[in-house]
C-alpha cells in the first residue's frame, strides 16, 4: 500500500510514469472509455436495460407501478399480477431458479414486486430475465394468452 502511495504521489507530481507504460493497455483503456461516453455512459445503459424490461413487462401484461415519467431506470417496481394463484414466494423460487433475483415490493400498500436494471448487465441479460418470468407466470397458471406465452427475443 505504501508502494502505491508513493507511484500515485510521483505520477501526480511529475505526471510521469515511474516505469514505461504498457502503451497499448493505456490506449486500450483509453478507446473504451470513449466508446462508453458515445453510448451515453452508466445511465444510458440503465436506461436501454430499463426499455428492455418495460418492453418484455408490457407483453406479459404487468404494469409498472410509477408512471414512466417519474421513473428512474435503476430499480423498477411493478404491480403483482392480478390473479388469485400469484404468490411472491412461488414467483420468486420460479425465477431464482433461472438465476435472477427479484425483490419484494415493500413501500407500497399495492402488491409490487421490483427488478433492478443496474449492474454488469445488458440487454440480453434483461431479456433472459423477462423469459424466467414469463416462464414462472405460465408455470403458475398465470398467463393465459398466446403472445404472453412466447419468449422474448431479439
Amino acid at each position: 500500500m505504501q508502494v502505491q502511495s508513493s507511484l500515485n504521489r510521483l505520477m501526480e507530481k511529475t505526471t510521469q510514469w515511474r516505469f514505461t507504460p504498457a502503451t497499448h493497455i493505456v490506449m486500450a483503456f483509453h478507446e473504451a472509455l470513449l466508446q462508453f461516453e458515445a453510448g451515453g455512459g452508466q445511465l444510458a445503459r440503465y436506461r436501454h436495460n430499463y426499455d428492455t424490461l418495460m418492453a418484455g413487462m408490457v407483453e406479459l401484461g404487468l404494469e409498472p407501478f410509477l408512471d414512466q415519467a417519474i421513473q428512474a431506470p435503476i430499480s423498477v417496481t411493478l404491480l403483482a399480477p392480478a390473479s388469485r394463484q400469484y404468490n411472491f414466494q412461488e414467483f420468486y423460487r420460479r425465477v431464482r431458479e433461472k438465476e435472477f433475483i427479484l425483490y419484494p415490493g415493500k413501500l407500497t400498500q399495492a402488491e409490487t414486486f421490483r427488478v433492478g436494471c443496474i449492474g454488469a448487465i445488458g440487454e440480453a441479460e434483461m431479456r433472459q430475465a423477462v423469459n424466467a418470468m414469463r416462464d414462472a407466470l405460465n408455470d403458475m397458471g398465470i398467463l393465459k394468452h398466446e403472445s404472453a406465452a412466447a419468449p422474448v427475443t431479439d
